[in-house]
């Protein structure tokens, strides 16, 4: 079931233009690095939403990649 959710965001991303995109880089740019402080002072309850969080990042920049370049 969790695999649908993130196959239809995946799909709503890839619509989405250069603007939003990098809007929601650096909103999970932000979430990474609080998520990595408050790591290091406390573990966090979830360890693994940091692979996610990175792994969303890298999804990120590789959609604002395709879309650079089809310009």
């Amino acid at each position: 079931m969790a695999d649908k959710k993130k196959t239809t965001t995946v799909q709503d991303k890839s619509a989405l233009g250069v603007k939003e995109l990098s809007a929601e880089l650096r909103a999970a740019l932000e979430k990474r690095a609080k998520m990595e402080f408050s790591h290091k002072v406390a573990a966090l309850k979830n360890p693994i939403e940091l692979r996610d969080v990175r792994r969303e990042i890298a999804r990120l920049k590789t959609y604002l990649q395709m879309k650079e370049a089809a310009k």
